[in-house]
């Protein structure tokens, strides 16, 4: 498991594009028949897939962790993008077909994830924090993920905004996590731009044809730089920075946070005017 350092707001705005990438950007994370992770010194964050194709995968602890089992001081939320698949926690199977979400709670020593069919393969995608309080695991279809329609055509960022764990949704103790998907011809995401500064997020796109990509604009509103990024690519926003981009092509990405507060619309608005 990487360990990922990020960089601080005085050193960012003498960063070259490989420093930035390195700081932030997180790629490689998708392997077919593995599980890789990094961990995140923001939030103690762990991200990454788990990719069975095969035969199961059973979610490890880590050295890093100190844990006896990956799950023992954390939770975790686990999306599919790819085919039909089954999580196991605990000896109890869970379904998931593509967008749906499973919280699993700490305390649960035993996950591991499978593939209905390996011609179309399953495709979990992991989030992870700290956790000091004990919820219960939670399925979320993605009919079931509250949508919200956003943006416009005329602005190019018409888009839906799919919750699954969140203080209406899947409960946890300090995960927060949705999907937006761009509808067709609509590029831009999370304008107008805002800042978090109780809590950190991460961004994974998806969806995103192979030859294509996605420009994530990132920084403090008056000194931002931008990330290019493919498909399956994750990114790392810290909190004094604004999580925003446009792409080649319309997109889908998971949002995930983590930190003090989990209320969905507490947000620091970086008007558009006032971008440098």
């Amino acid at each position: 498991m990487k360990t990922v350092i990020m960089a601080d707001p005085v050193r960012y705005p003498r960063m070259t594009t490989e420093e930035i990438r390195e700081s932030f950007l997180l790629n490689g994370l998708y392997e077919p028949g593995k599980i890789i992770v990094n961990y995140v010194e923001l939030e103690r964050a762990i991200v990454g897939y788990a990719a069975p194709v095969e035969s199961a995968l059973v979610l490890p602890t880590y050295p890093e962790l100190r844990a006896e089992f990956f799950t023992e001081r954390r939770e975790l939320g686990v999306l599919n993008i790819g085919g039909a698949g089954k999580v196991t926690v605990e000896g109890k199977s869970y379904d998931l077909n593509n967008l749906d979400v499973l919280y699993v709670g700490r305390g649960n020593a035993n996950v591991s994830f499978e593939s209905t069919d390996k011609g179309a393969p399953a495709i979990f995608y992991l989030l992870s924090y700290p956790a000091h309080a004990t919820y219960p695991v939670a399925l979320v279809r993605k009919e079931d993920a509250n949508p919200i329609e956003l943006g416009s055509q005329e602005t190019c960022n018409k888009r839906t905004i799919c919750k699954y764990i969140h203080l209406e949704g899947a409960r946890s103790c300090q995960l927060v996590m949705g999907v937006t998907h761009l509808h067709p011809g609509n590029v831009w995401n999370s304008f107008p731009p805002h800042t978090h500064m109780r809590r950190s997020e991460i961004y994974m796109y998806f969806n995103l044809p192979e030859n294509e990509r996605m420009f994530h604009m990132m920084g403090q509103p008056q000194q931002t730089k931008h990330i290019v990024m493919a498909d399956k690519d994750v990114v790392v926003s810290p909190l004094w920075s604004i999580h925003a981009g446009v792409a080649t092509h319309a997109y889908s990405f998971a949002w995930g946070m983590g930190g003090e507060n989990q209320v969905y619309s507490d947000m620091d608005p970086a008007p558009i005017k006032d971008l440098l």
